[in-house]
């Protein structure tokens, strides 16, 4: 017994169609002609032979173009496989005198839906999945990567790629994009963090089939030059200046960050169930952005210090006037709420630079400070990279064992160097006693 199968539409496509003046990227407009019976699974749909397609000449006001025509399976937005038939301009006459020349350039073209591995894709804008992924995937990010992943969404990556088809985003496209950005004045670590968001969005594309698996269009990519890189660190005598002059709690804020190089959030995020003084260790696990309490940046940043003997005795003493709050935090806000980073930042600690004829900076000026004196004090490459909570493999000495000792050697030496003036012949005295 034969059974009825659907026949697949074997019309000779209409050659007088219009034809997109964009060369090399399938408008919406040329993908509207379907050819197909839809199934309810792609996976069960007869894969199509191998196709060598067909080209014709075709006239236009600015000249004569190559059209290719082929067929390929995609998934409809509602989900269920069709066959339809791309047409797609390949090139001028100029480019391809002869139809073999053409002919070959359509194999290039049609060498990923030839191939065994191929699947059919999702039929989709890039407008079209940045919707999809930022209301399904975008929310499972932290509120911090959330924020400016939307922001790079909305600046760059909608205006550019919003028309183009998933399937045409390759090198070629993004290194354009890299160009143009670099051109409208957008610095280099920009670029890179901009591409690291489509990099998060690529990953999503390709698991849910609005890709080819082995679709990799950032191999090669080139961000272009990243020039000097001028990053302003304070010293240790500004420091000492900073946590000399700071009133409280301002100057045991400035004091911790400074000495353990954490950064201001993680600070501002410090509960004093964390503390432990005896032992002289501080233990990060949470940290405040835009007044809320959420994890560390890592699994890296789950870390502890040790704390010089300098640093312990004043938190003995700072916390005998401490307020409790709701958080249980070290420092909050007279309502009990957690401080906000750049509140701190813009009313306490830049009229302190001001005053002092400190470089205006930020509190990750702390944070090169510290990195500074690691290096001066021969702290072992695995140690700094605990301290600072840095999570990059590729580190030389990123599998090489802490050593207590270490830790308690240069808590000490930062103390000595990093201590207010008036403060430090007391504690030293204080803990020799001890």
């Amino acid at each position: 017994m034969i059974s009825q199968r659907p026949q697949f539409d074997t019309a000779v496509p209409d050659w007088n169609a219009p034809v997109p003046d964009a060369c090399g990227i399938v408008l919406a407009e040329a993908n509207t002609d379907a050819l197909t019976n839809p199934r309810e699974d792609p996976e069960t749909m007869a894969r199509r032979r191998y196709q060598n397609g067909s080209v014709k000449l075709v006239v236009q006001k600015t000249g004569a173009v190559w059209v290719g025509r082929w067929r390929e399976d995609v998934i409809a937005p509602e989900g269920r496989p069709r066959r339809i038939c791309r047409k797609q301009v390949l090139g001028t006459k100029k480019q391809f005198a002869t139809e073999k020349l053409a002919l070959r350039e359509l194999a290039k073209r049609l060498a990923p839906i030839n191939s065994l591995s191929y699947r059919a894709l999702r039929t989709a804008t890039f407008a079209q999945f940045a919707d999809y992924w930022e209301k399904n995937v975008l929310p499972r990010h932290r509120r911090s990567t959330q924020a400016s992943f939307r922001s790079h969404l909305k600046k760059w990556l909608l205006p550019y790629f919003g028309p183009y088809a998933m399937k045409d985003v390759g090198t070629r496209v993004l290194q354009m994009f890299i160009d143009k950005a670099e051109r409208e004045g957008l610095s280099w670590k920009s670029r890179q963090n901009v591409i690291k968001t489509l990099v998060s969005m690529w990953e999503t594309a390709r698991a849910c089939d609005y890709v080819q698996p082995d679709n990799n269009p950032f191999r090669g990519l080139v961000l272009g030059d990243r020039g000097l890189v001028n990053v302003f660190s304070l010293s240790i005598e500004e420091i000492r200046r900073i946590v000399t002059a700071a009133p409280e709690p301002y100057r045991t804020f400035y004091w911790i960050i400074a000495e353990t190089g954490i950064r201001c959030g993680e600070g501002c995020g410090l509960p004093i169930s964390n503390i432990d003084i005896d032992n002289r260790v501080l233990y990060i696990r949470q940290k405040v952005w835009r007044g809320k309490i959420e994890p560390v940046k890592s699994k890296k940043g789950n870390r502890s210090f040790d704390i010089s003997p300098q640093l312990a005795e004043h938190l003995r003493q700072f916390l005998e006037s401490w307020r409790p709050n709701a958080s249980g935090l070290l420092f909050a806000t007279g309502k009990g709420t957690p401080w906000d980073p750049d509140t701190v930042r813009q009313r306490k600690f830049h009229p302190l630079l001001k005053k002092l004829k400190i470089q205006q900076c930020g509190f990750h000026a702390f944070r090169h400070g510290n990195a500074t004196v690691l290096d001066k004090l021969h702290t072992p490459m695995a140690l700094r990279q605990e301290r600072l909570g840095h999570e990059d493999p590729k580190t030389t000495m990123g599998y090489t064992h802490v050593v207590t000792e270490d830790g308690r050697r240069i808590a000490e030496e930062l103390g000595k160097l990093l201590a207010p003036s008036e403060l430090r012949p007391a504690v030293m005295q204080s803990a020799g006693t001890a």
